[in-house]
């Protein structure tokens, strides 16, 4: 399953030092089991927007990594938040079918 929100970057700030912190927090909620990876994208022509992605294996370890949530990430994810506005867009389910492109 993945877990998205969206990241609105408050004036005054910028989209590279919440980069920092996001990377810092997702390489500490990376290590709970289940975790599948995060993307952070840039909306195109709004730096100010970003677009986060969180992977999991099911909902029920994204639930239990919650619950046991490091007390680190809870300090990074409070250092920020003076900076950003956070709109969770929801959790969504793998899709049972998948067709992906070859890269070659």
């Amino acid at each position: 399953m993945i877990f998205v929100f969206e990241v609105r970057i408050k004036p005054g700030h910028s989209a590279d030092s919440y980069a920092r912190a996001w990377v810092e927090a997702s390489e500490i909620i990376q290590r709970a089991t289940g975790a599948r990876g995060t993307r952070l994208h840039r909306k195109i022509g709004d730096d100010r927007t970003l677009l986060a992605i969180a992977s999991w294996e099911s909902k029920e370890a994204r639930d239990a990594a919650e619950t046991a949530r490091d007390p680190r990430v809870r300090a990074i994810i409070d250092a920020a938040a003076e900076f950003v506005d956070i709109r969770i867009l929801g959790e969504f389910e793998d899709p049972e079918w998948v067709v992906e492109p070859d890269r070659a």
